[in-house]
């Protein structure tokens, strides 16, 4: 049931965002942001803990998952340190995710060997 829970809740938001993506003009870049500043705002609001432990990878890989990751790193950083929280919970939550995007991306580029679009 894991399985089915991950796939149409991850299936379902990814549907929402290409139906946002068809039809409004807003830029893909704008809809990636707004997807991570949801996922914050519903892990501020304590929300998105239960929805995560519902849809496992349905929940934790598209971007919504990402702002979470953000936003609980942030809250962990406010309780150790104070203020100075907010500046580094975000970036130490998700320094792992980003760099190995950074890095599969290029070793992908190496293998593939990508060419610029004319």
């Amino acid at each position: 049931m894991d399985y089915l829970n991950a796939f149409w809740v991850g299936g379902l938001i990814c549907a929402l965002v290409q139906i946002l993506m068809e039809k409004t003009k807003m830029m893909p870049g704008r809809i990636m942001v707004l997807l991570v500043c949801l996922g914050a705002f519903i892990s501020s609001l304590g929300l998105y803990g239960p929805f995560l432990e519902y849809a496992g990878a349905g929940a934790s890989v598209p971007l919504l998952g990402f702002g979470n990751v953000l936003m609980q790193g942030v809250k962990e950083a406010v309780d150790k340190t104070g203020f100075l929280g907010l500046f580094q919970g975000g970036f130490k939550a998700g320094a792992v995710g980003s760099c190995a995007a950074l890095v599969f991306g290029y070793l992908a580029s190496l293998i593939f060997n990508p060419k610029m679009k004319k």
